[in-house]
C-alpha cells in the first residue's frame, strides 16, 4: 500500500501498533489486503454507556447526566485503563448528545434518556421554515465543543476523539417535520418537502469542517462513532428515514442532496440500517465517493448473519467494502461462504485470547 497524505502516527498505551492498523484500514478503504481482513472487537449493538444503572431519572436529571463533561470523559478514560486494543480497534472517544443533535443546532429541542436522546418537531406548518437557522451558539452546538476540548485536554497517549453524530438531510428534516408527517408530505408537499431537506443540508459542510478543524489542530484523525479513522475527511452518510419510502423516493429526495454529502470527504462509509435501508442498496453503491457499507442486521429474525451472505456479496462484486457485525459462533461458517476482499469484520468479544484466536484464524483466510 502506497502511504497517502497526509499520514501520521500517533503513540497510544493501549495501541502500539497504531500504523499498521491504519495501513489496513486504508487498505479497506479501497477494497483491498495488505495481510488480512481487518477485524474491530465491537459489537454494533453494543449499549452506549453514561456511566451508572440506577433507575427511571426524570428527564431533567437525564439532561443533567449528559451535560456532566468531566465525568464523562473520567470515566471513560478509566474503563480504557490497562486495556490492549487488538485489531483495528481504537479506543475513542465519543462526544455523543443523540442522533437528532444536527437538528438541534438549528433551535429543535432534545429529550435525554438512559442511552438515546431525541427531539420534537418544530415545524407544524411550512411558514415555519423561515425560522431555521443554524445557531453555533447554542447549547447543543456549545455542549459538544464543550466534549471534544475536555477529552482533547485527557486524550494524549492515551486515546482518540471523535466528532458527534451527523444526521443531515432528510433524517434532519424528519426530525424538524415528525417521521409520520414527514411521510406524507413527500406525496401531499414536495415541493415544501424538498425544500426543508434542502435546508437540512444547507450548512451540514461548514457543521462538519467545524468539528474536523477541532480534531486536525489536535493532530488527531477524522473519526466518530463508528470507530473508524482517516487522516482526510471521515463521514458516515445514512438516512434511516429511508427505511420508510420506496427506491423511487430514494432516488427523487434522498439521492440528489447524498452526492454533494459525500462529495468533498476523503473516506466514506454509508450507514446501512437494516433492510428497509437495503432495498436502496443499488442507488448507493453507484456512487464512486463510498467506500464502503456498514451492514447492520435488525434483532430477532434477522440476527443470523448467513441469511446475508447474497446482499454481502453483492457489495463485494461492487467493489465496495463491507463492515459485518458477527457473533463468535458464526465466524467459521461465515469465513467459509465468503472470500476477504472488502470484509471488514466486528466481533463483540472482549476475551483477550478469544480476539488474539480470530486474528490468527484471519491471517489463514483466502
Amino acid at each position: 500500500m502506497t502511504t497517502p497524505d497526509p499520514w501520521w502516527t500517533l503513540e497510544l498505551e493501549g495501541k502500539p501498533d497504531f500504523d499498521m492498523a491504519m495501513q489496513r484500514i486504508y487498505a479497506w478503504y479501497s477494497c483491498e489486503i495488505i495481510d488480512r481482513a481487518p477485524v474491530r472487537f465491537v459489537a454494533h449493538n453494543a449499549a452506549f454507556n453514561l456511566g451508572g444503572t440506577e433507575g427511571r431519572r426524570s428527564p431533567e436529571e437525564q439532561k443533567k447526566r449528559w451535560y456532566e463533561v468531566e465525568r464523562r470523559v473520567d470515566e471513560f478514560a478509566r474503563s480504557i485503563e490497562g486495556k490492549r486494543f487488538h485489531g483495528e480497534t481504537f479506543p475513542m472517544f465519543d462526544p455523543n448528545l443523540g442522533p437528532d443533535v444536527y437538528a438541534s443546532f438549528y433551535g429543535a429541542e432534545l429529550t435525554f434518556g438512559e442511552v438515546t436522546s431525541w427531539s420534537h418537531p418544530v415545524i407544524h406548518e411550512w411558514d415555519d421554515m423561515a425560522k431555521l437557522k443554524l445557531d453555533m451558539q447554542n447549547e447543543y452546538f456549545k455542549k459538544v465543543e464543550e466534549l471534544m476540548a475536555c477529552a482533547i485536554e485527557r486524550c494524549p497517549g492515551k486515546f482518540l476523539v471523535g466528532y458527534t453524530d451527523l444526521h443531515p438531510g432528510e433524517d434532519c428534516a424528519m426530525a424538524w417535520r415528525g417521521s409520520e408527517r414527514f411521510c406524507m408530505d413527500l406525496y401531499d408537499y414536495p415541493e415544501q418537502a424538498r425544500q426543508l431537506i434542502e435546508i437540512a443540508y444547507a450548512d451540514f459542510h461548514t457543521i462538519f469542517d467545524h468539528f474536523d478543524a477541532i480534531l486536525k489542530a489536535a493532530r488527531l484523525p477524522s473519526m466518530c462513532w463508528i470507530g473508524l479513522p482517516s487522516f482526510g475527511k471521515f463521514h458516515v452518510p445514512s438516512c434511516d428515514f429511508s427505511a420508510m419510502i420506496s427506491p423511487q423516493h430514494f432516488a427523487e429526495f434522498s439521492l440528489p442532496v447524498l452526492q454533494r454529502e459525500v462529495k468533498p470527504m476523503t473516506h466514506n462509509v454509508y450507514h446501512v440500517d437494516g433492510s428497509g435501508v437495503a432495498r436502496h442498496l443499488d442507488h448507493i453503491l453507484a456512487l464512486p465517493e463510498i467506500n464502503g457499507i456498514q451492514w447492520v442486521q435488525e434483532m430477532g429474525d434477522d440476527r443470523p448473519i448467513m441469511q446475508w451472505v447474497p446482499l454481502i456479496k453483492k457489495i463485494q462484486a461492487a467493489g465496495k467494502g463491507v463492515i459485518v457485525d458477527l457473533q463468535v459462533g458464526e465466524l467459521e461458517a461465515f469465513l467459509d461462504a465468503v472470500t476477504p476482499e472488502g470484509i471488514f469484520l466486528w466481533v463483540g468479544t472482549e476475551d483477550e485470547d478469544e480476539q488474539l484466536a480470530i486474528i490468527k484464524r484471519l491471517e489463514k483466510w483466502r
